[in-house]
Order: structure tokens, then C-alpha cells, then sequence
């Protein structure tokens, strides 16, 4: 197939690409953009735009990443309720994971991987059982370095990324497609962003204890 047959297909589906669709992915951009300002109305609009991913996700036959965005619904509630109560409070910092967390990050990977592989495999009609699964254990284990604000949580994010965007394209949602690249680039910067505070830190650290 060449590259003028490729933008045909990328605009004959982006044709067939539905409402909900373009809402649940300018609703996930917003969430996106009011989170690098650190605006709490990126509780609201992530908790709607994920209630019609899930239902999109679910048509599409992807059961795991459906699944794994109920996670991200809990979580935005959860986020939102600890923002009004925490907020003045000082952040969590950044760091690198311990080899411990390392072993429970492989763990929730690895041993999730066939755990969802079987359940899809065995309890739902998912034609891609194997991808589906691969694509939700490497983001729960970012999301739970994410949640203990481990500097490794943008790379096992960004594998479930990679994988994600050519299987969302297989299931012809090019607009999740498309808004997966846009967080992968994100979480790219996030992850320098991270280490430049990190070592900020760091900095400021040794600097108090030669004192």
C-alpha cells in the first residue's frame, strides 16, 4: 500500500469516526492540557470523557482497555477528592523506583499479561487477546509508579502507548489512535520534566547536607 493509499484510508475513516468518539478524545486533550496547568477541572472533564471511552472501547471489542479505563474513572474520583482535601499540602517527591518496586512493577506486568490474556480469551469475544492485554498490564504498572511518583512510570507508560496505537488502529478508532501519540509525546517530555525536578532535588538535598 503506498503513502497516498494510507492518507485515503486515514480519511475514510476519519469520515466513519463518530461523535462520541471526537468528544471522548477532545474531552481526553482538555484533561491533558488543564493537567500541565494544574487546573482541578481536569477531574470533571477526564471523568466524562472516560465514561464514553469505556462505552466506545467496549463496542470496539476491547475489553481489557475497557477495564483499564474503569481504573482511570476511579482514579480521576479519587484524584478530585484528594485534590480539596490535599491540596495545600506538599507534593509526594519524585524518585526512582526501589528494586522491590521494580520486582512489583514486573509482577503486575508479567504476571498480568496472562491473567487478562486467559479472562479475555476464555470470557469475552476479543480478537485480540494477546495485544489487549499486553497494552493494560504495561499501563497499570505505569500508572502504579505513577501513583507512588516514580520517574519510571513515563517509560512503562509510554510501552503501553507504543502498543496501543497501531491495535487502535486495527479496531479503525483513529482519533484514540491519534490521541495515544499525542500522550505518548507527553509522557516523553514528562519524563525529562520529572528528572529535571528530580535532580533539582537531589541538588538542593546534597546541598543542605555538606552544610
Amino acid at each position: 500500500m503506498n503513502f497516498h493509499n494510507w492518507i485515503q484510508l486515514f480519511l475514510d475513516q476519519m469520515r466513519a469516526t463518530t461523535l462520541w468518539e471526537w468528544a471522548a478524545v477532545l474531552l481526553g486533550v482538555a484533561e491533558v492540557l488543564l493537567a500541565k496547568v494544574n487546573n482541578i477541572w481536569l477531574y470533571p472533564t477526564g471523568i466524562a470523557g472516560t465514561f464514553i471511552g469505556i462505552y466506545i472501547l467496549l463496542m470496539a471489542g476491547l475489553y481489557a482497555e475497557s477495564a483499564l479505563n474503569v481504573y482511570y474513572l476511579v482514579m480521576s474520583v479519587y484524584g478530585w477528592y484528594f485534590w480539596l482535601k490535599k491540596r495545600d499540602e506538599p507534593p509526594v517527591k519524585i524518585t526512582w523506583a526501589t528494586r522491590r518496586e521494580w520486582i512489583i512493577t514486573l509482577l503486575i506486568v508479567f504476571a498480568g499479561w496472562p491473567i487478562l490474556y486467559l479472562l479475555l480469551k476464555n470470557f469475552t469475544t476479543s480478537n485480540v487477546p494477546i495485544w489487549d492485554a499486553w497494552v493494560s498490564s504495561t499501563a497499570w504498572a505505569g500508572m502504579w509508579l505513577l501513583a507512588k511518583r516514580k520517574l519510571e512510570n513515563w517509560i512503562w507508560l509510554n510501552i503501553s502507548n507504543l502498543f496501543a496505537i497501531p491495535l487502535l488502529c486495527y479496531k479503525k478508532l483513529i482519533l484514540f489512535a491519534a490521541l495515544t501519540l499525542f500522550l505518548f509525546v507527553v509522557a516523553f517530555f514528562g519524563f525529562f520534566d520529572w528528572l529535571a525536578i528530580w535532580r533539582k532535588e537531589k541538588a538542593a538535598e546534597n546541598s543542605l547536607s555538606t552544610q
